[in-house]
């Protein structure tokens, strides 16, 4: 049905659904005190929109909301179309404490009792 709308219709439904999009998403990423939202995420990096995007290369923050997701190096940026597009050297999820240098075993005693 969408291939025989006039192409100025299928323009403006495109426009619509890219800001539709770039409304409901709540990712972004944070590099030396600045904020960008990420309008689309893969596993192997994410897009922003051309309009805001700047040349970002280095080490970036990925936020979710308020919550901390990833901390990413990222290293190449290309355009595709209205977005530009940085991808993944390495992306680390982010944690609230320290790693832990032994395994946790479930039903392990808390403490041992001498006698």
């Amino acid at each position: 049905m969408l291939e025989s709308l006039p192409q100025s219709i299928w323009n403006e439904l495109h426009a619509a659904q890219s800001k539709a999009a770039k409304k409901k998403t709540r990712l972004r990423v944070e590099v030396n005190g600045e904020s960008y939202k990420i309008e689309r995420m893969t596993s192997t990096g994410f897009a922003l929109g051309l309009e805001d995007a700047p040349k970002l290369r280095g080490l970036v923050d990925i936020y979710d909301g308020g919550h901390h997701v990833s901390q990413c190096l990222i290293v190449a940026a290309a355009e595709e179309g209205d977005h530009m597009v940085y991808e993944f050297k390495r992306n680390t999820a982010a944690s609230d404490g320290a790693p832990l240098d032994f395994e946790r075993i479930k039903d392990a005693p808390i403490a041992l009792l001498g006698r």
